[in-house]
């Protein structure tokens, strides 16, 4: 093994720098009150050595990164990168390994079926057979829920068409009736038909509205979750198969207000909350000592709180998953997102009801399924290579074309909707003469950045973004108050869109229906969002699309670094020393390498084939928690029968 040698006096020089800024900030802390700009200000030591190689960009995406500089976002690529690698090398590759996977996790065994399911996905060439946490974390508090009340709460939802539930009947592999039908519902029957043969009989809740429905108080959630952990057992003589003659589900010949064993209908109670502030409904789901529940927002927690998801340095995300907390993030920003402050179709539940949803946000306890726009042919949604360019050919633009939905929107709120802030911050006009935050490289120090708090957006907003309203909606009493506010810009095809470089897509009333398109495309997607989805454990942001805060004061941060900013050289400062004429080295190698890293995992991982594959086990496990026998029920088996479908031939093979 070679030796490792080490520098002495650069280890020493990094060492003694960070506690200079150490003694800094405690300095600071004492004696000034606007510390946070003040130690944002201060840049940290370069780490020795770490730019001994170039970055590994655009040729080959098997190559990990080597970040060619210490900007942040060059960091957090090759973070992003590692993790990836773990997740890629943790895959299970046979059903034995599967199997011995599942109870390993879950502490129970496979549902009946599970074998089929196996087989189904192989064939349809998933990639990864055990990414379905999300699954199994929407359905573990079922298990405190008697199976026969989450059946009749299943049956019986639709039956006020007022609140917004549709219904899925099945019976004898048919779907036999659909009840308050829509075209959610419609087309996720076309989905299930493809998977019916292998289901048991159930009725399956739709949640009709675009926003999410489910609120269970945090204290009442802890006591489902401690009893599901009770309940786990592997009984070895469970049966791999589903149970009859169950009582509950609908009858689908006669209407009465009894289920079929002759109980009354369950109440799901809910309750109108249109255009109430949302955090007053989900603190309650939050933790005792989190930030939502105390209503506690200042200063310190701000910039305590960022610290868990932001660098200081140029605000650039960290942690995607903390973004969607609203428990953590949810007071900095209810009032900069529609769904939070104005939301139009909210029709929520504090009880823990089965219904299946297509979004939601942290705190919400309703059931993921792949969104129908992922499903449904629409030329709106759907990616078309016919107008798509390969990268050195794109413009260097950001481009959003959209409608200004996100909440009913009145005169006195319309500037603080989230995509309507977006507007405005990449508006030219609107940014003259306005300061923004971004990094900018040390004069001194070549790869090294600190914070740049006076750029003028103005005119690089006017180069390199093309983002405007196509049409006005979500108005009360009319959108009358946008004229002479925003010039409406013409509507460009979803497949033309992908000839700029980079495309940002922000919520609308609730989740975007574009994401799966922008990232199928060679251009590179940024996101920024509140509410999650049935994909987003195999999403890795900085390996597969840019994460972006929900307040947008990112956005500068994030295209500087990719498009640049300025000529190297020609940096001027101050006479105390301070940065008056930005840099930002161009990095569109690194952008070209995020855009083909997220197009090429789109291919594996977001396909049609893998939406039938999660709906499928989605269906499985469903039936499981509304069967009467089970703790009784499901494969027991060590999965050998398959190895020779795997393709494994020896007997005594690690089952890991």
């Amino acid at each position: 093994m070679a030796s490792v040698r080490i520098n002495k006096p650069a280890v020493f020089l990094a060492i003694t720098s960070l506690a200079i800024l150490t003694i800094i900030a405690n300095f600071l802390l004492l004696s000034d009150t606007d510390v946070k700009s003040r130690i944002d200000n201060i840049s940290l030591p370069a780490i020795p050595g770490l730019r001994s190689k170039g970055w590994h960009s655009g040729e080959n995406l098997d190559d990990s990164p080597e970040p060619v500089d210490d900007h942040p976002i060059s960091l957090l690529m090759k973070e992003a990168d590692k993790t990836w690698r773990a997740y890629e090398d943790d895959r299970s590759l046979t059903f034995r390994q599967c199997v011995s996977k599942y109870r390993r996790k879950y502490g129970r065994h496979p549902p009946p079926g599970f074998k089929k399911w196996y087989q189904f996905a192989r064939k349809k060439n998933v990639h990864n057979i055990d990414d379905f946490d999300q699954i199994m974390d929407d359905l573990r508090p079922f298990w405190a829920i008697e199976p026969r009340i989450i059946r009749n709460l299943a049956a019986n939802m639709w039956k006020d068409e007022t609140q917004g539930v549709a219904g899925i009947h099945i019976r004898d592999h048919k779907v036999v009736k659909v009840t308050n039908a829509s075209w959610r519902a419609e087309t996720l029957v076309t989905l299930i038909e493809k998977l019916i043969k292998h289901l048991p009989d159930m009725d399956i809740a739709m949640n009709r509205l675009d926003q999410p429905r489910v609120v269970v108080p945090w204290e009442e959630m802890q006591n489902y979750l401690a009893k599901e952990l009770e309940t786990r057992q592997m009984p070895p003589e469970a049966i791999d198969e589903w149970s009859s003659n169950m009582g509950g589900f609908l009858n689908t010949t006669v209407d009465t207000t009894v289920d079929d064993d002759g109980r009354p209908k369950e109440d799901p109670k809910w309750y109108p909350a249109h255009g109430q502030p949302y955090m007053d409904i989900a603190s309650l789901a939050c933790p005792p000592e989190s930030l939502a529940r105390n209503n506690l927002y200042n200063f310190s927690t701000t910039w305590d709180t960022e610290a868990l998801y932001k660098n200081r340095f140029g605000g650039i995300i960290t942690n995607f998953n903390r973004t969607t907390d609203l428990c953590t993030v949810g007071p900095e920003i209810e009032n900069k997102h529609g769904f939070l402050f104005s939301s139009s179709t909210l029709i929520p539940t504090k009880r823990l009801v089965p219904i299946f949803g297509e979004c939601k946000v942290n705190i919400n306890s309703d059931i993921l399924f792949p969104a129908n726009m992922y499903w449904k042919h629409d030329d709106r949604y759907d990616y078309s290579s016919r107008a798509d360019l390969d990268w050195d050919k794109k413009k260097e633009v950001m481009i959003w074309r959209g409608v200004s939905s996100g909440g009913v929107q009145l005169k006195e709120n319309w500037e603080r909707m989230h995509r309507q802030r977006l507007v405005t911050i990449l508006n030219a006009t609107e940014m003259e003469g306005k300061d923004v935050r971004i990094l900018t490289e040390q004069p001194e120090r070549k790869g090294e950045y600190e914070n740049f708090r006076q750029f003028h957006p103005s005119e690089f907003a006017a180069n390199h973004t093309d983002v405007g309203f196509t049409e006005t909606w979500g108005c009360v009493p009319n959108c009358d108050f946008y004229e002479g506010v925003f010039s409406l810009k013409e509507q460009i095809p979803l497949s033309e869109q992908f000839q700029a470089k980079f495309l940002v897509d922000v919520d609308g009333h609730s989740f975007s229906g574009r994401w799966h398109a922008f990232l199928e495309s060679k251009s590179l997607g940024i996101k920024a969002t509140i509410f999650r989805e049935w994909h987003d454990s195999r999403l890795f942001a900085w390996r597969h699309f840019v994460p972006m805060d929900n307040r947008y004061d990112d956005v500068y941060s994030i295209l500087t670094y990719f498009i640049g900013l300025g000529t190297a050289g020609t940096e001027k400062t101050s006479s105390d020393g301070s940065v008056t004429h930005p840099y930002v080295e161009r990095h569109d190698r690194e952008a070209k390498r995020l855009a083909d890293q997220g197009r090429e995992w789109a291919k594996k991982v977001l396909r049609r084939e893998d939406i039938e594959i999660y709906m499928f086990r989605l269906l499985l496990e469903y039936a499981r928690i509304i069967d009467d026998n089970r703790d009784r029920i499901g494969y027991s088996g060590d999965g050998s029968e398959l190895d020779k479908y795997d393709g494994v031939s020896k007997p005594n093979v690690i089952t890991g």
